[in-house]
Order: structure tokens, then sequence, then C-alpha cells
């Protein structure tokens, strides 16, 4: 099992967007996947038409009980299932801190998956603490949105510098998010980035209004528009991330 977390420490990335439209691929791929909403606001949720909350005394995450497995629903789609984000996630910092070994206890909650699925994929929420942390661990690579502009670049940085400084285990990959090519300053940064930033991906997702309409279609691009541009990229950003996986790139360090 591979766990690939989609994080951010800066939000309207298309970070969520992305973490579904792969999810959806990796499952339509053949592969058993599992999409983890880590999000209090829900959005991956939403966008699978899912009801945003955990079973009744299922919350493998917060407390003893029934197993985190228990809250896990199936979506519209063959090979992808959904656990479902919960407005207690906000408070799950503050939860894990009162465990013995607090920086993994998202990766004990996730271990008895292993056998279930071929890939989780986890849309975090875009905060810098201990369940950021728990992700770090958990995590077999971290996969960061980059939109081409100096804010989101530096924010980068930041997260690099704190990956370091905690000695997080899993491999930093970036990819460049909703990229706008009438922009010169970001057709200039994004000819400029991938030699600046190690582990930068190909593919590249372009600003298209079509990727909003997630909202209105309640469904991944790739399901209601697959033979759209956007669709078209986020199969090129797949298919990236999925000959890295299998060539064990994913043990490469950040």
């Amino acid at each position: 099992m591979t766990i690939l977390a989609l994080y951010s420490n800066k939000g309207g990335v298309g970070k969520t967007a992305t973490a579904v439209n792969l999810a959806y691929l990796a499952a339509q791929s053949g592969r058993k996947t599992l999409l983890f909403d880590l999000d209090p606001q829900a959005s991956a949720t939403f966008y699978l038409r899912v009801k945003p909350k955990l079973k009744s005394k299922a919350r493998g995450l917060t407390a003893k009980g029934a197993p985190i497995e228990k809250s896990i629903k199936g979506s519209d789609y063959p090979n992808l299932d959904i656990l479902p984000a919960d407005f207690s996630h906000r408070r799950l910092d503050l939860t894990f801190n009162k465990f013995r070994r607090r920086r993994q206890r998202l990766a004990r909650v996730l271990a008895p998956l292993d056998k279930e699925y071929d890939l989780i994929v986890i849309d975090a929420p875009p905060t810098i603490n201990l369940l950021a942390e728990n992700i770090f661990e958990a995590a077999d690579v971290l996969l960061t949105p980059l939109i081409p502009t100096p804010l989101s670049v530096r924010t980068y940085q930041q997260l690099r510098a704190f990956l370091r400084e905690t000695n997080a285990p899993a491999p930093l990959w970036a990819f460049l998010s909703m990229v706008d090519r009438r922009k010169k300053l970001q057709r200039d940064l994004a000819a400029s980035l991938s030699e600046e930033i190690p582990n930068l991906l190909a593919a590249q997702i372009p600003y298209l209004s079509l990727v909003e309409q997630m909202g209105i279609h309640r469904e991944p691009t790739p399901a209601f528009a697959p033979r759209s541009r956007a669709a078209e990229a986020y199969r090129a950003l797949w298919l990236e991330l999925e000959m890295r996986l299998a060539g064990g790139e994913a043990t490469a360090g950040s």
C-alpha cells in the first residue's frame, strides 16, 4: 500500500481538486484506492457526493472504539472508496497531542488498511501543526501543488525547510498547478522552476474554469469532461506519478 498525501501550507492552490482527480484516475487504472479527506472543510467529500461525517463510535482517529475503517464509504466509481471528512478534524492536532507517540498516531490508524488498498490519497488541510506532522510521518510521498507565483514559491520553500528541520521521512514532490500562461510572470517562473525545485514533475495543471465546475457536477473532471484539456492534464499527472511510484522513487529523499 502506498500513501500519497496532497499537502500545501497555502490554500487555494488546487490541492483538493487534484486529490479527487488523482484518486479517481488511480481507481480507473485498477488500483484499489481510498480517498481520505482530512480537511474539515470536506470539499473532497462533497465532490464525491458523500455526507461529511464519520460513523458514531467509529472515530478511530480520536478515541478508542471501532476502527476507523467502519466509516469508509463506497463511491459511485469502481475501486474508489472514501473516508469522509468530519468537522471534528479541526481539533485533531489537540487530540493527537494526548497520545504517547503523538506524531505516529495517523500511521498507526492507517496500518490495518494495508491489505485492503493499493493506494491511499490523503487530502490534507493547509496548516502546519501536529496533524501535518502526522501526515508527514504516515505518507510515502508528499505531493504539493505549486502555482508559479512568488508567494506560492515562498510557501513551498518554507515547507521544504520545515521538512528538513523535522527530519520528515517522506520525499516532497511538486507540480505546477493553476498555471495561467496568459501571464508573463507565470510563464517566466514556470520556465525557471524546473531547474530550481528538486522533484518537480513535468506535468502541469492549467488554470481552467472546468476544474471549478467539479463543484457543480460533483464529479471528478475526467468523469464529466473526459476529453477536456483539464482531464488530459490530470491524466498526464497521474501517469507520471504512476511511473515514479512503480519505479520505487518514493524511497528517494526530498
